[in-house]
């Protein structure tokens, strides 16, 4: 599902129009991120967290020349942990 099928989604259960479903789904999306980029986190019960997380800086392997070392800096990178809810309905899913 992307973007637009998922604003659809939105309007069609909400019983409002495509364009405020659009304007519900940007609005989450934007306010996730100012959360993450001011170190809060976004948790929503029964569903899953969102975080902002730093991996350490370390050192790699240029791939244009193995043989060469790179270091690679710390980087901020989103996370999602799931929650129980979500967990408990997927379980089962995978299996024919």
């Amino acid at each position: 599902m992307n973007k637009t099928a998922l604003a659809q989604s939105i309007a069609d259960k909400v019983g409002v129009s495509k364009k405020e479903g659009e304007a519900m789904v940007e609005a989450f999306v934007s306010i996730v991120t100012t959360q993450l980029m001011a170190g809060s986190e976004v948790t929503i019960a029964g569903f899953g967290a969102f975080s902002a997380k730093t991996r350490a800086g370390r050192v790699g392997v240029n791939p244009q020349r193995p043989t060469e070392k790179i270091q690679i800096p710390p980087v901020t990178v989103p996370k999602f942990k799931a929650g129980k809810g979500l967990k408990d309905s997927l379980k089962g899913r995978g299996k024919t």
